[in-house]
């Protein structure tokens, strides 16, 4: 079920095994605006909620989360050009006694869009897209784990066609992945996915409907 005003937006979800999800997200003003996600199973362990409290400034924007699990996280970002910015963010998951702290960078331009993070946790990573046309789009991404001394590199496409929208990735461990949304008539949209990892003969095929705007 949606119900979307120009404030706000109720999204819920009720699966086949039960699980049921749910998004919100209301506007108070241009400044302030709220979030929750919610899965709700059967099974403890499965079943979560998040709550974001999103601020936004003339050239900066934070967020304040918490979330089940005693999860508590804050980030800032600050424009420092018209095409750059910077910022971090900080978490603590108190169920199991986990911190960290990141540094984040971002730079935009008309054709690309390019961003850096690090944090204490041990992850690296950077992304790249580059707008090659208004239908066009070619992406890459890299991921470094410094404890575990594990990398992993990605490079993907979004294609626009009139009435579809294909997306696909590969990536270094050999998985390649492939989506497509097809806009039947209004409202209705119908989805196929696949993916393929050769390394582990691990092969996952899916299709689906969504009704609704």
């Amino acid at each position: 079920a949606n119900l979307i005003d120009q404030k706000g937006m109720l999204i819920g979800r009720l699966l086949t095994d039960g699980r049921m999800n749910a998004r919100v997200r209301y506007d108070f003003n241009d400044m302030y605006s709220f979030k929750m996600m919610t899965q709700l199973a059967h099974e403890k362990s499965f079943s979560q909620a998040m709550f974001d409290l999103d601020c936004k400034g003339l050239d900066w924007q934070g967020q304040i989360k918490l979330g089940n699990g005693a999860f508590y996280g804050v980030n800032y970002l600050q424009s420092v050009t018209p095409s750059l910015s910077m910022g971090g963010e900080a978490f603590w998951l108190g169920s199991q006694q986990k911190s960290g702290v990141g540094l984040a960078a971002r730079h935009v331009s008309n054709s690309c869009v390019a961003t850096a993070q690090i944090a204490t946790t041990g992850l690296l990573s950077a992304t790249y897209v580059q707008k090659v046309s208004d239908k066009v789009s070619l992406a890459t991404e890299f991921l470094w784990n410094w404890n575990s001394r594990e990398a992993q590199a990605s490079v993907g496409y979004d294609y626009f066609l009139r009435q579809c929208r294909l997306r696909g990735r590969v990536d270094s461990a050999g998985v390649v992945a492939a989506y497509l949304e097809e806009r039947v008539n209004v409202g209705v949209t119908f989805l196929l996915s696949a993916e393929i990892d050769h390394s582990k003969k691990d092969y996952k095929f899916g299709f689906g409907m969504t009704l609704g705007e």
